[in-house]
């Protein structure tokens, strides 16, 4: 746990925000110590920002330390950079309108809440230019009992920091679950990350511990083991854990909410187009060349990799990164997009992860949440992705496109379905209901959920989407009935104005009992009545739910063909529930019966071995 925690430790550096109050949200502009706009001086070493995050060491390989060193990447392109730290974000925002730097380096949130400041003048107006990579772990969000899943957050009450890469986090949860910032309440704190022993309330940690009217908090990796003791446990209110409290999510699961950006200035953008395209060029190279080192290192070792590591260390401090380990941590805990990512991110139409998309979302957040008062936009990238700096400079211009799921690691999931595990693993659900007898789910009706589906498939790009099919159990219950009576196995009395029970073997037979009525008819007991066989009865029921399911896919992947979006099939799989979970387990009408009848979407959690996330994974 000591790389995560020296890793989450630099995020709250990253993302302090200089603002005494913290009561509420505030517009961006009045956290800037000055807002005074200058040029940016070209003469000499270019100054350009970097972050404690593992995107940013393929910067240091690019340019061979913080000043260019000769032989580097950037240096054989003929740029000369100087990379400054830019971990205070409104820092980095007053020097870019300054002109002392003329890029920011953020998450594109943390730009959005920014943009209204940025855009505000013609020079300083942004052009995001390159996307580094994804945050695929590390932020985590830890409830208590009350919250059982995503279904479950309205009304309650979250602790995160203000301004932090969490605020987009929480925004891309409440648009996955149709709701509002006003169907929550919000604790605003300063910082992020409590460290060892920190216990005042200006962390998400530390507020959430002490004050037990607090629902849920967002929190970074190592702050995780102190609530709950550790990824996968349940908090046992021993040694500081909260008794009750578990990771409910993070960003291994929603892998496409935190992307990291960086954005130029209009005016330097300009007149120096074709230094930074050479500067998107030589970083993609650098990452390119970092992801091999990366591998081979943890194949068999690799010096260049070592190298690199040891000049990581070197520039964030031995103080935080007291262990080789620790930096090989910080790369690890991000997916590098690469050449292919950037080009898909920029250019791709309807994408619900690239340029517009994150964009627009960015911009409703700041203005819904008061950073800015008015919608101010970035300009994209802009590149001719053939142009020769690209393709003279990166050798690996694909991705092979891998399968992030494979069917059969689905079956534990799957089996899951009587042991109750499943529901532990649920992260959000929804249900459409369909009517007796039919197959077809037809796109005019259906649209809005499959449009959900996909959105929510392509946020939660670390999760899978299970398509159950239920059914009723009404039919079942008859021809059990009908076959225990034939067999002399079950007894009747009563009268049909009064209702009837059942007794075997003098205990009383509930219908409503699911799961007593699934094992009976599975022991065998009712076989080889030649007229009602229960158990083929529950099997057809299985059947034919799970081709429901498979139906609904079809349509779900036709749906997405017409309307030119982009859905990965091998993240989703049918299951066939048939009776064994009823809404109403003893329907009494044909419309009680009805409720019975439906194809739940359920997005779960799934295990590393089946979960494939990695760099150029896009």
């Amino acid at each position: 746990m000591r790389k995560i925690l020296i890793i989450s430790l630099m995020l709250c550096l990253l993302m302090s925000l200089s603002n005494d109050s913290f009561a509420g949200v505030a517009k961006f502009s009045s956290l800037l110590s000055s807002t005074r706009v200058g040029t940016v001086k070209t003469s000499g070493a270019i100054k350009i920002p970097f972050i404690t995050w593992g995107g940013d060491v393929a910067t240091f390989y690019a340019n061979g330390g913080l000043k260019t060193k000769k032989g580097s990447i950037f240096d054989k392109l003929g740029l000369n950079i100087e990379l400054v730290p830019g971990d205070d974000f409104t820092k980095q925002v007053e020097n870019y309108l300054a002109g002392k730097s003329p890029a920011i380096r953020g998450t594109f949130r943390m730009l959005g809440m920014a943009s209204e400041v940025i855009g505000s003048y013609p020079s300083t107006k942004g052009h995001i230019v390159l996307q580094l990579t994804w945050s695929t772990g590390g932020d985590n969000l830890v409830v208590r009992k009350s919250i059982k899943n995503l279904n479950n957050i309205k009304g309650k009450k979250f602790v995160l920091q203000k301004g932090g890469p969490h605020v987009g986090m929480l925004d891309d949860i409440l648009v996955s679950t149709g709701l509002s910032w006003d169907d929550i309440e919000v604790v605003w704190v300063k910082n992020l990350g409590s460290g060892p022993g920190v216990k005042d309330n200006t962390y998400p940690a530390s507020a959430f511990r002490n004050k037990k009217d607090i629902d849920g908090a967002f929190v970074i990796s190592p702050d995780v083991t102190g609530l709950t003791g550790g990824f996968g446990s349940t908090g046992s209110g021993a040694e500081g854990t909260v008794k009750g409290a578990r990771v409910l999510m993070s960003t291994k699961e929603m892998a496409r909410s935190i992307a990291d950006m960086y954005c130029f200035r209009d005016d330097f953008y300009k007149s120096n187009y074709e230094w930074i395209e050479k500067f998107v060029a030589g970083y993609l190279k650098a990452c390119e060349e970092l992801v091999q080192f990366k591998k081979r290192y943890e194949r068999s070792g690799s010096r260049e990799y070592l190298k690199l590591l040891k000049l990581s260390q070197k520039i964030y401090g031995t103080d935080w990164f007291p262990a080789l380990d620790d930096v090989h941590g910080l790369i690890s805990d991000v997916s590098f997009v690469g050449y292919p990512g950037n080009v898909k991110f920029f250019t791709q139409k309807n994408n619900m992860n690239g340029f517009e998309s994150i964009q627009k979302n960015a911009l409703k957040m700041a203005v819904s949440q008061g950073y800015a008062e008015s919608k101010c936009g970035f300009f994209p990238s802009g590149f001719d992705y053939s142009s020769s700096n690209f393709t003279k400079n990166i050798s690996k211009r694909t991705a092979v496109k891998q399968n992030k799921f494979r069917a059969e690691a689905l079956e534990k999931e799957i089996a899951a379905l009587d042991s109750g595990q499943l529901d532990e693993d649920t992260l959000l659900s929804f249900t459409i209901q369909f009517k007796p007898n039919q197959n077809d789910f037809s796109l005019l009706t259906y649209g809005p959920e499959f449009k959900r589906v996909i959105e929510l498939t392509s946020k939660f790009s670390g999760a899978v989407m299970t398509v159950r099919g239920h059914s009723d159990p009404t039919r079942t219950l008859l021809f059990l009935i009908k076959a225990g009576i034939n067999k002399g196995i079950i007894k009747k009395t009563g009268s049909k104005n009064a209702g009837y029970n059942y007794y075997i073997s003098g205990s009383q037979l509930k219908l409503t009992n699911t799961k007593k009525i699934i094992s009976l008819i599975r022991s065998g007991k009712f076989d080889g009545d030649s007229k009602y066989n229960p158990r083929e009865i529950m099997q057809s029921a299985t059947n034919l739910s799970r081709n429901r399911a498979q139906a609904v896919i079809d349509s779900l992947i036709k749906y997405s063909k017409e309307n030119n979006l982009t859905i990965d099939v091998s993240q989703i799989t049918p299951v066939g529930v048939g009776i064994r979970e009823p809404v109403i387990a003893k329907p009494k009408n044909l419309g009680e019966a009805k409720q019975n009848m439906r194809v739940e979407f359920r997005l779960i959690k799934v295990s590393g071995e089946v979960s494939n996330t990695s760099d150029f994974d896009f």
